[in-house]
């Protein structure tokens, strides 16, 4: 397919390209001043698991006092209102599930706090609102990342909003292309800002070393006219000695060290894409107060728990399947480590500090060893 995720975010793409502007999908400016605070007088966090955020974390007290736009953040009662319809599963399940969501949201604004100094006093903008869809029935507010999950959420929006009985009938086009779902940017400054303070706001992450190999796979492994002729014939223009005609045309056959060496270059021949751009960039959590920040890894037992809090129909499931290329194996860690060997230990380490962010941010543990 020629579209995914990121088709909209294309639109804008195309726009901003004619103005010589790129200020959302261009993330190296972002990225050296967010390096540039990861310096040798700032202690670096390590954070190898969530039970470890718990011990130097903010207090619960400190967390909810910051402010945004001007009050505290929302306290929607989520997971605590006695009238929804509880998660399956015991008590002791639904406390740990709680548990992860506070040692989740308390890190991101340690994390925040800590490199982003007043980042939650700032204003959020419509330009910060772009990957964000609004589903009104059950207020709720999705920032889609690509690559963790984004086509079975919006199905799942569709079944929320009445557009579909069942996530399953939904085909793959219709849920990225024809989904009626509307893009929160697409409202009024009013009205955006009283959905982003009253409405649930959820965001799913995923290992980021794992979601750019899923992207490559996906983009550059598999037939796609649209990312080969417009990433892929500038990709092998820029990097590889010697390109046949063939390629230079099609730009078919991208290699994995090709790709990172486009990632990594301040002088891109092309912009970014919503598929490899890091969540920290996307979806602007250090603006955005997240009430719900879920994983990729444990997406069926979180997306459910999500689904059963904020009182959705017992119907509602998070759908288990991969209907784009099927046939391949999911993007694990051990197909991402040999994806990740063929790049030297400078480059791998350069990949790592172009997602630093998100790993600190969500407290994901270092992909690979001899990384610093």
């Amino acid at each position: 397919m020629r579209r995914r995720c990121s088709h909209r975010s294309f639109l804008w793409f195309a726009v901003l390209l004619g103005t010589g502007s790129l200020p959302l999908l261009f993330h190296l400016e972002d990225l050296s001043s967010s390096i540039q605070l990861l310096n040798p007088g700032v202690k670096k966090l390590q954070r190898n698991s969530e039970e470890e955020d718990v011990l130097d974390s903010p207090a619960e007290g400190d967390v909810s006092s910051l402010m945004f736009n001007g009050s505290r953040p929302p306290d929607l009662g989520l997971f605590q209102d006695s009238t929804l319809v509880p998660p399956v599963g015991s008590e002791k399940v639904l406390e740990q599930q709680r548990t992860t969501q506070r040692l989740r949201r308390r890190l991101l604004a340690d994390i925040c706090s800590k490199y982003w100094p007043g980042a939650w006093d700032q204003l959020v903008s419509k330009s910060h609102m772009v990957m964000v869809w609004a589903e009104d029935r059950s207020r709720l507010l999705y920032c889609e990342v690509p690559k963790a999950g984004c086509s079975n959420w919006k199905r799942v929006l569709m079944v929320l909003a009445g557009y579909a009985d069942s996530a399953l009938d939904i085909p793959h086009d219709i849920a990225h292309i024809h989904n009626r779902l509307p893009h929160l940017v697409n409202f009024d400054l009013d009205s955006i800002m009283e959905r982003v303070n009253t409405y649930t706001k959820v965001l799913f992450v995923r290992d980021p070393f794992e979601r750019l190999v899923s992207a490559f796979r996906d983009k550059f492994e598999n037939p796609n006219d649209y990312y080969h002729r417009l990433f892929g014939r500038h990709i092998i223009s820029r990097y590889r000695a010697n390109a046949s005609q063939s390629a230079l045309n099609t730009g078919d056959g991208v290699t994995f060290r090709e790709f990172v060496h486009y990632l990594l270059d301040p002088r891109r021949p092309v912009g970014m894409d919503s598929h490899w751009t890091p969540v920290s960039t996307l979806c602007h959590p250090c603006l955005i107060h997240y009430d719900f920040i879920g994983k990729f890894e444990n997406m069926n037992s979180e997306a459910n728990f999500l689904l059963r809090s904020i009182g959705a129909p017992p119907h509602v499931t998070f759908p288990d399947y991969k209907d784009r290329n099927p046939q391949d194996e999911r993007t694990s860690s051990s197909i991402m480590r040999r994806y990740f060997s063929l790049l030297n230990a400078t480059e791998r380490q350069r990949v790592y500090d172009f997602y630093r962010m998100d790993y600190l941010m969500f407290s994901y543990s270092k992909p690979l060893p001899h990384l610093h």
